[in-house]
């Protein structure tokens, strides 16, 4: 990421509202029930909404983002919330997230440039244990020019032709391309065009 795509975060999550608000992703909510228990990772976890609900539903949880700004949302905001985000800054372009270490890994509108995306998905497979769950939600290229969130260059985008490879050998327990609406905060206001997946590693 580029310096300036650094400070526009940096500012974007420096400000006193939560820019993507504090409830979490619809598409993770739903699903909660299914997905294994014990330790999850967030990653491009932004102000924390995301890794703060799994705590609460007594995950023990980390977090990555990129901006400083947004890890002290994600403590000030668990703190508020009465549990604990092991939150820390890193860029995932060199992120270590271990070996089978996850017994789930969360990925909500995590747009990063194709090279380093398929560098992080297969680190994401290496990183989950086995029987594992990688949750994910992103735009695919239909959201370009909507106006409603998400990046604006197709290529930072994916589609479930794409994640299927990326993400192998991993079994996807459900995949769709679909259109939905996403109201969260003021970053993502209306109907958007989203990939969701649910993939597990094999045992």
């Amino acid at each position: 990421m580029t310096n300036s795509q650094l400070d526009m975060w940096e500012q974007r999550f420096a400000q006193q509202s939560y820019f993507y608000g504090t409830e979490p992703n619809e598409f993770l909510r739903v699903r909660l029930p299914e997905l294994p228990k014990g330790a999850a990772m967030c990653l491009a976890e932004g102000e924390g909404r995301n890794a703060v609900f799994l705590a609460e539903s007594g995950y023990q949880v980390s977090s990555v983002e990129l901006t400083p700004a947004g890890v002290a949302k994600t403590k000030r905001l668990a703190q508020e919330r009465g549990v604990r985000v092991d939150a820390v800054v890193g860029d995932l372009a060199d992120f270590d997230l271990g070996r089978e270490r996850w017994d789930l890994v969360v990925s909500i509108f995590a747009h990063v440039p194709p090279a380093l995306r398929r560098s992080l998905h297969r680190r994401v497979v290496s990183s989950l244990k086995p029987g594992g769950v990688l949750l994910l939600e992103a735009y695919t290229p239909d959201q370009v020019g909507r106006g409603t969130g998400g990046p604006q260059d197709s290529l930072l985008t994916m589609t479930l032709e794409g994640l299927a490879v990326e993400l192998a050998p991993l079994e996807f327990v459900y995949g769709e391309e679909l259109e939905r609406d996403v109201y969260e905060g003021s970053g993502h206001t209306g109907q958007g065009a989203v990939v969701q997946v649910v993939a597990r590693k094999s045992v």
